[in-house]
């Protein structure tokens, strides 16, 4: 054998070095591969909200039930979500990923075929396990596939799938549900599903340190412990509002259950010899500080989201898909977002980009904190495609800057902290906006109800004026009852319309807040070994 040969054979994929690994797929098609079943499983949270009416009216159940629909997805995804670093570990990144497709397009079809609710309930379960791995793998596989110097554009890949699926997921969920039916939007999940099991399978392998990965036993207890505090948090968020949050024992309950569940999963995961989630890895001050932006960025995307459509279609009287649409140059906003700063990302201190990035979001919030009941769809443009473009632009950065310091081995481990953080924030923006939506709403009524008096000189004179004007059309009692139910309705508008001008601003008062948290983070080394793709 010549010298040549026998150094070509030494070279085998299992004796690289982890430092020097790189895949033989080109890294845009694992980048293309991963992003499929990603985007298929963001944009499936999303879709679902607009059809839950639909669904409750086919399976003969009330909305208020349809909405485990939402619940029990989330809490099953974000149970597998945080294991991820560990089962992708522990069976292979790859095995992993294309085991969790599979389960996610055979629950898709099962959740399409469901002859009734509590058959739907246990296909979303299972469905909500296989499309738990799926963000947090992809992810880890995308970082580690580039070198550091083009990770940024592999995290823009990533950004304009997690970003744009959400919004893009109103809008088709209504068209879809009004066009054909609602079954069709699990339906679509297959054959979406079975391409990215395709190009996984022919693109995407595992690096030398998950290849030669010592098998460790499963931790037991610190998965029971984050099945008790995630199911308790994210039932307390969904139903605590309509149960008067702490006046209902059982929510009383439930959150206590949540906190201590926290507190010992926690304790335990970060003594424990081979914990389910290794959270000694937040020692790292980039991974730590961009754990805790992310929550915030969580807050402020998913409310942003949940918050638009809400006002167009409750006070503005915009049905779904309409309202879906207005929203959708956001997605313009986010392509933009991610085409500019994908260029710069490794030109500009990402710290300086999270800094713009935030004060471009708070500046939206600001934006779409100046709506009134006059407004048009191209009133909110604007304020929808800034808010697009400071989204993807902070993610960007963030997520370069958070991973930046870790070894590759640790990056499975890291993105699973990560996206939970970020799908825990989001959970916890909508139930804080949904809330203050009602409570403001009720002070603000109550406060301006007090002019609403026969002996208020302003009220008595537009109660006589929209009677007179009634009177010309029915009889005099009838004109006195609508001019009172109009100058009502009127009340109630003008005190929603205060609560959603509220929450934005608070969004925007957040994104503020969040800049102190800037100063935490450190300016990672550039390496000078790692060569081009």
């Amino acid at each position: 054998m010549s010298s040549a040969a026998a150094s070509s054979s030494a070279i085998s994929p299992a004796t690289v070095p982890a430092a020097l690994w790189k895949p033989r797929a080109n890294p845009w098609l694992i980048a293309m591969a991963v992003m499929l079943g990603t985007f298929m499983e963001v944009l499936d949270t999303s879709v679902a909200n607009v059809a839950l009416p639909h669904i409750a009216g086919s399976l003969a159940i009330s909305t208020d039930d349809a909405t485990w629909v939402l619940t029990s997805y989330l809490i099953a995804n974000a149970v597998v979500l945080t294991a991820a670093g560990w089962l992708g570990r522990r069976f292979g990144r790859r095995r992993f990923l294309l085991t969790c497709i599979l389960i996610f397009v055979v629950a898709s079809l099962g959740c399409g075929m469901a002859p009734n609710f509590a058959f739907l309930l246990g296909s979303l379960v299972v469905q909500g396990i296989g499309g738990g791995a799926l963000q947090p793998s992809a992810q880890a596989i995308l970082l580690e596939s580039f070198p550091p110097q083009k990770r940024g554009q592999a995290i823009a890949v990533y950004t304009l799938g997690v970003v744009c699926a959400p919004v893009l997921g109103p809008t088709l969920g209504g068209w879809i549900t009004d066009s054909y039916s609602w079954r069709w939007i699990f339906f679509v999940n297959i054959p979406v599903g079975l391409l990215a099991f395709l190009l996984i399978q022919a693109f995407v392998e595992d690096p030398p340190y998950i290849r030669n990965a010592v098998k460790t036993k499963l931790d037991v207890v610190g998965l029971a412990l984050l099945a008790t505090w995630i199911f308790s948090l994210q039932i307390v968020l969904d139903r605590g509002q309509e149960s008067d949050w702490l006046g209902a024992v059982w929510i009383r309950w439930l959150s206590g259950a949540a906190l201590l569940g926290f507190l010992a999963f926690v304790a335990w995961e970060l003594t424990a010899a081979e914990p389910l989630v290794d959270l000694r890895a937040l020692k790292n001050r980039n991974l730590a500080a961009g754990t805790a932006i992310v929550f915030v960025l969580g807050i402020v995307l998913y409310a942003t989201v949940a918050l638009l459509p809400l006002f167009l279609q409750t006070l503005m009287g915009y049905p779904a898909l309409q309202s879906g649409l207005t929203v959708s140059p956001r997605g313009i906003g986010s392509v933009l977002g991610v085409i500019i700063v994908s260029r710069l990302v490794n030109i500009i201190d990402n710290r300086i980009m999270m800094l713009l990035a935030l004060i471009v979001l708070a500046y939206s919030s600001y934006i779409l904190g100046n709506i009134d009941l006059q407004i048009g769809p191209s009133d909110v443009t604007w304020g929808i495609i800034i808010n697009g473009f400071g989204i993807s632009m902070m993610f960007i950065a963030l997520t370069a800057v958070t991973f930046a310091t870790l070894k590759n081995e640790q990056l499975g481990n890291a993105t699973s902290i990560f996206n939970l953080m970020r799908n825990v924030g989001g959970a916890v923006g909508i139930s804080i906006t949904t809330t203050l939506l009602v409570r403001v709403s009720d002070a603000r009524q109550d406060l301006l109800s007090e002019h609403f008096s026969p002996t208020d000189e302003a009220f008595r004179s537009q109660q006589m004026s929209l009677q007179n004007y009634m009177a010309v059309h029915t009889n005099l009692g009838a004109a006195h009852g609508k001019a009172l139910q109009l100058i009502y309705n009127t009340l109630t508008d003008q005190t929603q319309l205060w609560a959603f001008v509220d929450d934005f601003r608070l969004l925007g008062v957040l994104c503020v807040a969040c800049i102190p948290l800037l100063l935490l983070l450190e300016k990672p080394k550039k390496s000078s070994h790692i060569s081009e793709i």
